[in-house]
């Protein structure tokens, strides 16, 4: 689906930003121009010091014949969110695609993210300002700017929340529009995710239960 430059305005809310729970599991569903197309299911497990993420893709009616498709990460929590060591995105069809990261690595956290951690980085260290991040999907690293809209009430299946919402600027006419909701009043959990492409098809992801409660 779901670009990055030198400097990284980032300030957190509060000198400590509370975690998520150690464990928590997200499911979503994702529609395209309105049609579920695909179940997803996020889940987190955390001690504090380090993290594991993993993502199940299950495609929904017709596009059931499309496979599967599973995503993972792990890694650190640093103070200004998460640090990815490794990366891997299997789809059913296609070749594995792994992305790994140098531990000693210095570079500002939000440099070294991978598709799966990045809103999930942003939800242990919710931004107030404007960020550029780096993100690998195992093939390419993309840079990204994300302004902070402000909060707005956000409806899920899930329930309604206190949104935290980030918008990626565009670099060109031709570029898709990102849009990510962070629950504030939900440990600034990601709970929605809307893609709106050049030609106006529009994919959107949204939380449907989340686990505990």
């Amino acid at each position: 689906m779901h670009k990055f430059l030198i400097p990284i305005f980032l300030s957190v809310a509060g000198a400590t930003v509370a975690a998520p729970p150690q464990r928590v599991e997200i499911e979503y569903e994702l529609t395209r121009n309105g049609t579920a197309v695909a179940e997803i299911v996020h889940r987190l497990e955390h001690d504090k010091n380090t993290y594991t993420l993993s993502e199940t893709w299950q495609g929904k009616g017709v596009f059931a014949l499309a496979g599967k498709a599973n995503r993972s990460s792990r890694g650190a929590i640093a103070a200004d969110g998460l640090r990815p060591v490794e990366f891997e995105d299997k789809r059913t069809g296609r070749d594995t695609r792994r992305a790994g990261f140098d531990a000693a690595d210095k570079a500002p956290t939000l440099e070294r993210q991978d598709q799966l951690s990045m809103a999930w980085s942003f939800a242990f260290a919710p931004p107030r300002g404007p960020v550029n991040v780096r993100v690998a999907d195992g093939k390419r690293v993309t840079s990204y700017a994300y302004a902070v809209a402000g909060r707005e009430r956000v409806k899920t299946p899930a329930g309604e929340f206190d949104g935290l919402k980030l918008v990626k600027q565009k670099d060109g006419p031709e570029a898709k529009s990102t849009e990510i909701w962070l629950a504030a009043d939900r440990d600034f959990l990601p709970v929605r995710v809307l893609i709106v492409d050049k030609d106006g098809t529009r994919l959107d992801q949204l939380a449907t239960k989340i686990s505990p409660q």
